[in-house]
């Protein structure tokens, strides 16, 4: 076995994933799983550059995790980043930053890369499984992006589009520098057709409506499915390949989307990093599946982090 330390940073949260990869049995078993909400992409939509207090609450997180890798002791280590990082002018900060306090330097990879490492760290367990129509359609809703991925055993066909949770209320939900509580029809409406046309250039180059298993990644799905089953806490193992019907999600976002700020921290389930930015990441989960036809999700706890501990293994 080869003990692995993977983190995925991304425009929400930022993950550590310390496993001991098992290549003969294809098999990560987990040491150490864990996600801090650090907001990196605050205001980079608008602005086009890292916040310093953005900067600031990811570098104590790395901080944090360099902390647990060395008491694990991990033979490898990588760090991938995604959308935030990708888009911004003042990166090479980032980079500096975490190459100080990690040793290693952020690799800010294309949306490509991104869909390939997501696909195989939400499909390795799949494959084989007789329940499970192939090919997949995997979807990964992060904060600033979204990963549209088709394949069966490998990928076919992926893309990136500039649609995520984070992304969505900044540009259609927030009023005079708040998140609106609740936001309007209009607003509702505006995001809609922004990732309706989002789903438009996916379906350039990736055939949604060929997959017959749509796979649902990252902490917008896996809170829908939280939700859903009325869970008195966030449980991983209960989420993890949990399915949702359309129906569900649909009731979900429409609730969530007509709920203000109270009511939605009030659900038991929901981290505090989630509440204002839940209802954007829900609507393109329903948005998803009403332009595929999938009458459900199947959703992952496992994901891009996952993905990179494979590629160390």
């Amino acid at each position: 076995m080869t003990r692995v330390a993977a983190v995925d940073c991304g425009t929400n949260s930022i993950r550590l994933l310390v496993a001991d990869a098992d290549p003969a049995t294809g098999e990560l078993v987990d040491l150490d799983r864990r996600m801090t909400i650090v907001r990196l992409g605050q205001g980079v939509d608008r602005t086009g550059r890292l916040a310093p207090e953005a900067l600031g609450r990811t570098f104590a997180a790395c901080r944090e995790y360099a902390a647990v890798i060395k008491e694990h002791g991990a033979e490898r280590l990588r760090f991938v980043a995604t959308s935030a990082s990708r888009d911004a002018e003042n990166r090479d900060e980032f980079v500096r930053g975490v190459l100080d306090i990690l040793g290693v330097e952020p690799e800010v990879i294309s949306g490509d890369q991104e869909a390939a490492l997501s696909f195989t760290g939400a499909t390795a367990e799949l494959q084989g499984r007789d329940d499970l129509a192939r090919p997949y359609l995997v979807v990964d809703i992060g904060g600033g992006s979204t990963e549209f991925v088709v394949g069966d055993d490998r990928v076919r066909a992926a893309r990136s589009v500039d649609v995520g949770c984070v992304r969505m209320t900044e540009r259609h939900l927030v009023s005079e520098g708040a998140v609106s509580d609740p936001p309007s029809k209009r607003q509702i409406a505006a995001m809609r057709a922004d990732i309706e046309a989002a789903l438009d250039l996916a379906e350039e180059t990736v055939p949604l409506r060929e997959a017959r298993t749509l796979v649902g990644l990252a902490g917008s799905v896996t809170t829908v499915s939280a939700i859903a089953q009325e869970l008195p806490a966030y449980d991983s193992a209960r989420i993890h390949h949990s399915r949702v019907s359309r129906d569900r999600v649909r009731e979900i976002t429409e609730w969530l989307l007509r709920s203000t700020h109270a009511e939605r921290a009030a659900i038991p389930s929901m981290h505090p990093g989630r509440v204002d930015v839940i209802g954007a990441g829900s609507l393109v989960l329903l948005a998803i599946m009403e332009r595929t036809g999938a009458h459900e999700v199947v959703v992952s706890e496992h994901d891009i982090l996952d993905g990179i501990g494979w590629s160390l293994a």
